[in-house]
């Protein structure tokens, strides 16, 4: 009988759109960017309707090309998982955070963005432009450092212990106040658990602060992390008001995703223990002495 059901699944496959997930599950493993020699190799196919697939999706904007030639995912990606996340964790994070990300933009008039983890990098998933006369913008799609900037060491100091220590090991330089340093790292990160928010110096470019307070989910993991970024120069009262409308966003967010998962909130009141914290929420330490 399940021989039957896996032919009849066989069977009513298509075989062009199982081609093109093989195209986005490569370029899912190559962010760097993948050119049409790699697809045809990745997927099989003749140049000619690799060069096809790819200039369609281009169109629709599924896929980017560089002007180097290579390609990458497509911001229109982005638009999509804004809408899978309520069928497969109870919540659509882009819908909560947008209204307190404009809200943010109005409320100082500087641009402010939601990042999220991906791969070896940070991923900028949604943003709202400020409207002050130095306001900086971001944009969805952007990948950044996790080393450097607030919002990457936010999502850095409540990763996993392993990759904390994994990613300690290719401390990038940006600016000459980019942390390079692993033992300063770790003291960054462990002050940035304390006080449960981040400031860049200036870290991933020069002259562009950053302030950044952690998202988390309704089992107290970290999933995102809200920033604003603004130019150097700014007085500590400006610096301070920033600073609190990033934390009262980030914990607006909070809330806002845990009254999304309602299960959650009867079990705890029935008496059930909630799941476990994720290993991300231990402390770091320093790395093992080679």
């Amino acid at each position: 009988m399940t021989d039957i059901r896996e032919d009849a699944a066989q069977k009513y496959r298509i075989p062009v759109i199982e081609q093109m997930v093989e195209v986005f599950a490569l370029l899912e493993r190559t962010p760097e960017g993948a050119t049409i020699r790699d697809v045809v190799k990745a997927v099989k196919l003749s140049r000619t309707t690799v060069y096809r697939m790819l200039n369609t999706l281009s169109a629709y904007d599924f896929v980017h090309r560089s002007p180097a030639g290579s390609y990458t995912l497509g911001r229109r990606l982005l638009t999509l998982a804004a809408h899978v996340a309520p069928t497969v964790a109870s919540y659509d994070l882009l819908a909560i955070a947008q209204p307190h990300l404009n809200k943010i933009s109005e409320l100082l008039g500087e641009g402010s963005k939601l990042t999220v983890p991906s791969g070896d990098n940070i991923l900028v998933v949604a943003s709202a432009q400020g409207h002050g006369q130095y306001a900086l913008s971001a944009t969805a799609g952007q990948r950044l450092p996790f080393h450097a900037g607030a919002a990457g060491k936010i999502l850095l100091a409540f990763s996993l212990q392993e990759d904390i220590e994994r990613r300690l090991t290719k401390l990038e330089r940006f600016t000459s106040q980019t942390i390079t340093d692993p033992r300063q790292m770790l003291d960054e990160l462990a002050l940035i658990r304390k006080q449960n928010w981040a400031r860049d110096m200036g870290e991933q470019m020069s002259g562009v602060h950053a302030i950044a307070a952690p998202v988390r989910d309704h089992q107290d993991t970290v999933i995102a992390a809200v920033s604003v970024p603004f130019v150097t120069g700014v007085d500590e009262k400006r610096i301070a008001d920033i600073r609190q409308a990033v934390i009262t966003a980030a914990q607006s967010i909070t809330n806002d995703i845990r009254s999304a998962t309602p299960h959650m909130a009867s079990k705890e009141l029935a008496g059930e223990k909630p799941a476990p914290r994720r290993a991300n929420q231990k402390a770091a330490t320093r790395p093992k002495q080679r």
